[in-house]
């Protein structure tokens, strides 16, 4: 089975006296180490469906499943287990503990997840060094620039082992040389850790090197393609 299974997934919210269809009877299957974005003009429900994948929000109708488990049926205290073990999250304000250092924040749900210290400290080091920030590891987010605080935030995403990652708009607040510097590390990441990527986003650079893009407009997807050229 497919590690995320999306069947028949509808999604309303209410706007004062109007209802808006965010996302319309989606099927999306995803398979393990996919390098994928989720592409389409604001409102289009891209951000919506990776919200409920990641089990952030809740379909109004169908289905999700991760590794053969339907999460609407999970218990909460089931779903946050699963999203600790199972996803890592960057977004696009990078979301780190203020008060701890980059180091710390890349530990901190192995602290969730029980690591034991030593395991968690060598590994979070380690990710660090990989994303290019063995010098930066005691400092805090306000004493590094955006693109290293997003560094530490896709750090902190794969250092928990997950299987899949979700990333809203990764490289909205970051210039072009950047965003492309994190880009290129996360396919780097994608290819040598095999963990699924799947990207909301409106950037040309995340189109480029996504290998499978899917491209949704008015709730509904209406193209599913691979790229055979994915820039690399």
């Amino acid at each position: 089975m497919a590690l995320v299974k999306v069947e028949q997934v509808s999604k309303q919210y209410q706007q004062d006296s109007v209802v808006v269809e965010a996302l319309d009877a989606v099927d999306l299957s995803v398979e393990s180490g996919e390098f994928m974005s989720l592409v389409g003009p604001s409102g289009s429900g891209k951000t919506t469906l990776l919200n409920i994948i990641g089990g952030l929000d809740v379909p109004t109708r169908g289905k999700v499943w991760i590794r053969e488990q339907e999460i609407g049926r999970l218990p909460k205290s089931q779903l946050s287990r699963l999203r600790l073990r199972e996803i890592g999250f960057v977004f696009q304000e990078y979301n780190l503990i203020p008060v701890l250092s980059a180091v710390e924040n890349v530990e901190y749900v192995m602290l969730l997840q029980g690591v034991p210290d030593k395991e968690r400290r060598e590994r979070a080091e380690s990710i660090l060094g990989e994303v290019g920030l063995e010098e930066y590891v005691h400092r805090r987010p306000a004493q590094l620039s955006g693109g290293q605080q997003q560094r530490v935030a896709v750090a902190r995403a794969i250092a928990s082992q997950p299987a899949i990652v979700l990333a809203d708009e990764p490289t909205a607040n970051l210039d072009s040389r950047t965003g492309a510097a994190l880009l290129d590390l996360m396919r780097d990441l994608n290819e040598r850790h095999k963990t699924t990527f799947i990207f909301s986003t409106h950037d040309p650079m995340v189109m480029e090197r996504a290998r499978r893009i899917v491209t949704l407009r008015d709730g509904k997807i209406v193209d599913d393609h691979t790229q055979t050229g994915a820039r690399k």
